[in-house]
């Protein structure tokens, strides 16, 4: 087993806040983010979360009688949250064997007339197949929102990730890349649905001042924290204690609860956005250098499968996604890794029938593909502290146990 190290490394690789960022300035972040990746406008919300909740809502007044929404079985626990939030129901769709897409013979089994939208996912990063979304949505008269909230500045042929569909959502919350500890920001092609989705935030997500201060104050804890030395105490030590309390969900942060946060986000948050949204296309080059330099190693330990994107693709690279050959070994990797200060985790716990909290949120459904992937997934941080002893070590463990 590794030594437990006096520093942690995160798990994803977020964009460090710099003390200047912290200063006064003008409220452009979503339109710097919007003028850096090409997209149309796009709208601030309080967490991606929120932005699915604001687009979920827009969506249900523009078809009533349409109440499903298709999503991956094996995605973040708040999709489903949100779904039930808006007063719609989650219809779980199986992976692709091996992969984070949706099966194509699943997805079209779960869509029918009463479909209101189909969620796929750029997961870890990685860029997902929305043009088979996008067909069947066309058959059933559904929208097509994409979940990119891990995907912020992946591209797709030229394009960015998020505006291939009607609409599209990004996360800003911490460890995301660019981050104001929680944010998110939203999509949509149509200037008269953008209207709709506007005047939606404005009536169900107004400017709240305790939340605000919540999350001006947790920001500043990030921009201190975020840091080797800092992560020790923010993520580290309350990993290690949920997992001493066997509780895996706890580490991941997988444990949430409604009703989900719904307010405004203030001047001082989105003016450190704009600051260090500067430097967002740097740090995404650099985490994509980085990931070039170790998916070589990675992908030469023998039955070890790291996901990648499509043809014509370029996903960020937040964290390294892995599928060992079955849960034993991928659990015997994590006994002697997932502690040791490493950024080595796992990104979602269970799929979605399984977690207990979740019960009557999700139907209960056969998803062998999901389970699959939940049972022998775990990733690697990519951040910028990152050495090659360190990940000697991980592929040291990771050779022994595959």
């Amino acid at each position: 087993m590794p030594p437990r190290r006096r520093h942690e490394l995160p798990p994803t690789a977020g964009l460090p806040l710099k003390l200047a960022d912290l200063r006064p300035g003008r409220a452009t972040l979503a339109d710097d983010v919007a003028a850096q990746l090409d997209t149309p406008p796009l709208a601030l919300t309080c967490s991606g979360t929120a932005a699915l909740l604001i687009a979920l809502a827009a969506l249900r007044e523009l078809k009533p009688v349409c109440r499903r929404v298709v999503m991956p079985a094996y995605t973040c626990p708040l999709v489903p949250l949100a779904v039930h939030q808006a007063g719609l129901e989650s219809v779980l769709c199986d992976l692709r064997p091996g992969h984070y897409d949706l099966d194509p013979h699943a997805l079209r089994a779960a869509c029918d007339e009463r479909t209101l939208a189909i969620l796929p996912t750029h997961l870890a990063g990685r860029v997902a197949d929305v043009d088979d979304a996008l067909a069947v949505a066309n058959n059933v008269g559904a929208y097509v929102i994409e979940d990119a909230a891990q995907a912020l500045g992946a591209r797709r042929d030229g394009s960015s990730v998020g505006v291939a569909g009607d609409l599209g959502f990004f996360s800003l919350a911490a460890g995301k890349g660019l981050s104001i500890y929680e944010g998110g920001l939203l999509a949509a092609r149509d200037p008269e649905l953008r209207e709709r989705l506007e005047h939606t935030a404005k009536r169900i997500a107004p400017f709240k001042p305790g939340w605000e201060l919540r999350r001006s104050a947790e920001l500043l804890g990030y921009a201190a924290l975020y840091r080797p030395h800092g992560l020790r105490i923010a993520y580290g030590n309350p990993l290690r204690n949920a997992l001493r309390r066997g509780d895996p969900v706890a580490a991941v942060g997988d444990d949430f609860s409604l009703p989900l946060p719904l307010h405004a986000v203030g001047r001082w948050r989105q003016a450190v956005g704009a600051h260090a949204a500067v430097r967002l296309r740097g740090f995404i080059e650099q985490c994509t250098a980085r990931a070039q330099h170790w998916l070589p190693r990675l992908r030469a330990i023998p039955g070890v499968s790291v996901l990648d994107d499509p043809a014509g693709a370029q996903g960020t690279w937040p964290f390294f996604m892995l599928l060992l050959p079955d849960q034993r070994r991928r659990d015997a990797a994590l006994e002697q890794l997932w502690q040791a200060g490493l950024g080595v985790s796992r990104l979602f716990i269970n799929a979605l029938p399984d977690y207990g909290y979740l019960h009557g949120i999700v139907p209960a459904a056969d998803v062998p593909n999901a389970r699959d992937f939940a049972a022998r997934s775990l990733t690697i941080g990519n951040s910028p502290w990152l050495a090659e002893a360190d990940m000697d070590a991980i592929c040291g463990v990771l050779e022994t146990v595959a």
